[in-house]
């Protein structure tokens, strides 16, 4: 697996090697030692799976009480796929980064606690797997508003078409949202 840290430093983007042949390919996904040696010690708790259409856009998210770090990945289809940095201690507070993710490249993106993050699929179909290091908490979940003119993320809408849950069309805008210490 190679490890590369992208502009901001925390958000780590994982490239797996893939070993193929007419038969197919085989590709280690998730090893602790080294996990932990490049993006930092933390166990997973819970796994995700799901799937969206093109145009569909999820997030911008995040928990505060219960923060989780998130190593993303697509199965199927392609997303592009987004961390804002929360944490106003940090040097790139309010900035963000974005990667294509999809089932031939094969990447994960690791996203660490106190990010907001979320995904806009741009193939006709995607699935989106992820693993957690914390539970799912309702009732504290947080959504930063997708096209926020502070943080001016640069998303690749295709055709002009966005949809987003009712939840994401009320987010909340970066100067107003709560934030991390």
């Amino acid at each position: 697996m190679d490890y590369k840290q992208l502009e901001i430093p925390d958000v780590v983007l994982l490239t797996p090697k893939v070993f193929g042949d007419e038969r197919g390919f085989f590709m280690e996904t998730f090893r602790q030692d080294e996990f932990v040696k490049h993006c930092g010690n933390y166990e997973f708790v819970q796994d995700n799976h799901s799937a969206s259409k093109q145009g569909i856009l999820r997030g911008l998210h995040f928990q505060h009480q219960n923060p989780q770090g998130k190593l993303v990945r697509v199965t199927r289809g392609e997303v592009f796929d987004v961390a804002v940095d929360m944490r106003e201690s940090s040097p790139t507070f309010g900035q963000w980064v974005g990667v294509h993710l999809n089932e031939d490249n094969k990447q994960m993106l690791w996203v660490p606690p106190g990010f907001a993050h979320g995904f806009y699929v741009t193939s006709e179909y995607a699935e989106f797997q992820y693993k957690c290091t914390d539970y799912y908490a309702p009732g504290d979940e947080y959504s930063l508003l997708w096209n926020d003119k502070t943080v001016n993320i640069k998303w690749p809408i295709i055709n002009g078409k966005v949809e987003l849950s009712q939840k994401d069309e009320n987010g909340s805008v970066f100067d107003d949202i709560k934030k991390f210490k």
